[in-house]
């Protein structure tokens, strides 16, 4: 298989260990700022030690950066952490398989994203992949409450929260493709460190500096559970660097269809860890947007 595939496979098994860890200590020491600044206080100073050590070690010059690079650093960062953010809050609500599968709507919302960013086209039996996608969404974000009548049977916290999060991680996935891209060197792994380094850095200082101001008592709760923490933040940082060099070998789009496995990954893990119980609609949710985006992957 290409690397790129390889890369992307590596990226959602990490990606699906520090989702666990995030949800349990988001029920047990964090909030969900905490746990979401955790992955960025324990992964981005060793990412940028490492970008150091790769040039160091290479001998290879510090690559150029176009004009565009930074933009598309701190618009990604940005939609990544709000995105996070937003699936700490919706593990509070609904099972994890099911949390992580409203997540992946990314890989549908990427569609539009790229043909709005990079304008990107797709096919007619793309669209209708797409739309199958969405009737696994709807079926999924069904509160199944006999009291519930009308579009707030559909429309409820956890599939707003699901779907903000699809949609930021779906920003985020275009716009550090073309940071990456930004780079001046063939070094492909030396484009990907330098721009998690920069994307990572970003987000420290950012929320960091916020918490500092805003919520003081949140950050040191998350230096205390660094036991926990660190394990986050080097999770973080391994599936990171997997999705970077998977962005600069290949489209958003190709890369996030790969990544639902992660759906049957989360699903796993919901059983096997968490003890939780899946019900027939929430398998025939999840079955659909995987058939959703098998089409996608068979397409691209």
């Amino acid at each position: 298989m290409p690397s790129w595939i390889w890369f992307t496979l590596g990226a959602v098994s990490f990606q699906t260990v520090r989702f666990m860890l995030q949800k349990q200590l988001s029920q047990v020491a964090l909030g969900a700022g905490g746990a979401t600044f955790a992955r960025f206080l324990y992964s981005a100073p060793v990412v940028l030690a490492g970008l150091l050590i790769w040039v160091g070690s290479t001998g290879r010059d510090w690559p150029a950066l176009t004009p565009a690079f930074w933009p598309y650093v701190l618009a990604g960062g940005l939609a990544q952490i709000f995105a996070t953010l937003s699936m700490v809050a919706l593990f509070r609500t609904r099972h994890f398989a099911v949390g992580i599968t409203f997540k992946k709507t990314e890989t549908l919302l990427t569609v539009f994203v790229g043909l709005i960013v990079l304008g990107e086209t797709i096919s007619l039996a793309g669209f209708a992949a797409i739309l199958l996608g969405m009737v696994g969404v709807l079926i999924l974000s069904d509160s199944g409450g006999v009291e519930v009548r009308g579009l707030r049977r559909f429309w409820n916290r956890a599939a707003g929260l699901g779907l903000l999060s699809g949609l930021l991680l779906a920003m985020s996935g275009v716009f550090y493709r073309g940071a990456t891209l930004q780079v001046q060197t063939e070094d492909s792994t030396l484009r990907a460190i330098l721009t998690l380094a920069a994307v990572g850095m970003s987000q420290l200082i950012g929320m960091g500096g916020w918490m500092a101001l805003f919520d003081r008592g949140e950050l040191v709760r998350v230096t205390r559970a660094w036991k926990t923490a660190g394990w986050i933040g080097l999770t973080s940082m391994a599936g990171s660097i997997c999705w970077f060099n998977a962005f600069t070998l290949q489209t958003a789009a190709y890369v996030n269809a790969v990544g639902q496995v992660e759906v049957v990954l989360s699903l796993l893990a919901s059983v096997l860890f968490f003890h939780e119980k899946l019900s027939a609609r929430e398998y025939w949710g999840i079955a659909l947007i995987s058939a959703s985006v098998l089409g996608l992957i068979l397409l691209l």
